[in-house]
């Protein structure tokens, strides 16, 4: 019988298609025409077209490109495959750079850049991984080797920084957990009680906005003393002429253990007390001694010195107070109002005034002191802008080590990012949510004529003209340390950006209100 031959329409790479599937993508290749409220707009879809949506990125990988810094991450990464199909290491720490800087938080949503021809090229990559291979990369890796490798990236980005006065906030945060991975314990969570989370132990440069380094920690291990070992790990691998003038943090980190360890390695601390007996008994007193003197934002305040049980010896506390505001007459149906958190209400009648109590081994005075405590309040926005505008609130796997993992790889590229934005305009700091739409947002569309590739950049934010302008600075000079310095290798070219950035801070007055000099 002979044989009867049916033409069957191809994929372009090369399967098979139903006739009726290649009937309807016949159909979806014409233009279409859409009716909208204003005009009539005929579509054509280009999916081969070399653009993308973060045009503006181009800059930030000269920004990597000029302090070495990306190259030195790929270079040191302790990951080794051997599967002739496994990702090549730029591609895949390239694929997690351009998923953080995103915006994104989940692994699935590492598909919406599996398209983009045009930004992997500025970073060296050959091609945007899978979620699955950017998930199940870590899985196997040596905590050890992974930390070490992850913290000394940290280190290279606020080093230089370091060498001036600065201060370290330390702090502490909650992550929901939503299923059954390691660590996802019932903890300390006033958001969502009940609910097993992570708990995020975290260093912070102030003013800076920078993170040092950061701990995950299962959700029953949320208080401070869990942060120890980690935080004097950092410090006692800094030189000593980069440790910070003062430690600061919140009640969580006011207790014997901590305060001993500094004062044994003459550490500075700044640190909140939680009400106790022995606090409130000094307030008592303080009361009836007055001669409260100003502090800042409405406060006032006077100290003494106070050894509560289990101190080894006397403390400098200061204690500073202000007016509680009044609240409206209460109606028979309502409820005592709650007091405001952190104020501290003494025994008998309603309190006059709201409390915080600060202990220190500083030798400032009180107006200083109170300014310094008031300064840390700063972290709380860092900790929002790290779980909500970047991935700290995302990326969960099953296994804890790759949750750190994921939180360091967060952290690394927000410090980037971060000092981008404040090397494109110094004497401006922004937030994600502002610098991302200004500076990396921007349709582009790859040229090639010759051997010359352009970049076309069209942006629709309302102040393009001045992203152009600052986005053009910035070009020049990293050009300038690129091609007109050539003897100056990636770490002399890294100094001189940390130049540019604390300019704003280092000409007037020292970095921090620390030590002069």
């Amino acid at each position: 019988m002979p044989l009867q031959v049916v033409p069957v329409a191809l994929h372009p790479q090369g399967e098979a298609l139903d006739p009726r599937a290649a009937a309807a993508r016949a159909v979806l290749s014409r233009p279409l025409a859409v009716d909208t409220l204003g005009r009539r707009f005929h579509v054509e879809w280009d999916p081969h077209a070399p653009v993308t949506p973060l045009g503006q990125l181009v800059f930030f990988a000269q920004f990597l490109a000029a302090g070495g810094l990306f190259t030195d991450w790929v270079g040191t990464c302790p990951l080794r495959f051997t599967s002739p199909n496994a990702p090549q290491l730029a591609d895949l720490l390239g694929t997690v750079t351009l998923a953080v800087l995103a915006g994104q938080n989940r692994y699935a949503h590492v598909t919406a850049l599996r398209a983009d021809a045009v930004n992997p090229q500025g970073l060296g990559m050959s091609k945007v991984c899978s979620e699955d291979s950017v998930r199940r990369a870590f899985a196997a890796a040596d905590p050890a080797a992974c930390a070490a490798w992850q913290t000394a990236a940290l280190q290279k980005t606020w080093q230089p920084a370091l060498r001036h006065g600065w201060i370290l906030d330390l702090d502490t945060t909650v992550k929901p957990i939503y299923g059954h991975q390691e660590g996802a314990e019932v903890g300390y969570n006033p958001h969502k009680p009940g609910r097993p989370s992570h708990a995020y132990h975290t260093l912070f440069v102030r003013h800076l906005r920078l993170v040092l380094d950061v701990a995950v920690r299962p959700g029953k291990q949320h208080a401070a003393t869990h942060s120890r070992d980690n935080l004097w790990r950092v410090w006692e691998n800094l030189p000593r002429d980069c440790r910070p003038w003062l430690l600061c943090g919140d009640a969580s980190y006011g207790h014997e253990g901590l305060l001993a360890e500094c004062e044994a390695r003459g550490q500075k601390y700044l640190f909140r007390l939680r009400r106790s007996g022995g606090v409130k008994q000094l307030i008592t007193l303080l009361e009836s001694q007055g001669g409260w003197r100003p502090a800042v934002h409405g406060w006032s305040g006077a100290e003494g010195e106070l050894q509560l049980t289990g101190w080894t010896q006397k403390r400098r506390v200061l204690v500073l107070r202000r007016p509680r505001e009044r609240a409206a007459p209460e109606t028979a149906a309502s409820a005592t109002p709650a007091l405001p958190w952190p104020a501290l209400a003494l025994s008998g009648p309603a309190p006059e005034y709201e409390y915080q109590i600060l202990v220190t081994n500083l030798a400032e005075e009180l107006l200083s002191v109170s300014g310094l405590y008031a300064q840390r309040a700063d972290a709380e926005n860092i900790y929002d802008e790290l779980k909500n505008q970047w991935g700290w609130g995302g990326f969960t796997t099953k296994d804890l080590l790759r949750c750190q993992v994921a939180a360091r790889n967060v952290a690394l590229v927000y410090n980037w990012w971060n000092l981008f934005v404040r090397c494109a305009e110094p004497e401006r700091p922004r937030e994600a949510v502002t610098s991302r739409p200004l500076l990396l947002c921007a349709v582009g569309r790859l040229v090639e004529s010759g051997r010359q590739v352009v970049l076309r950049l069209t942006s629709t934010h309302a102040e393009a003209a001045r992203a152009q302008e600052l986005l053009s600075g910035l070009s020049l000079f990293l050009s300038g340390l690129l091609n007109t310095a050539e003897q100056l290798d990636g770490p002399a070219r890294w100094e001189r950006i940390w130049e540019r950035i604390l300019r704003p801070w280092l000409r007037p007055r020292g970095l921090l209100p620390g030590p002069s000099g």
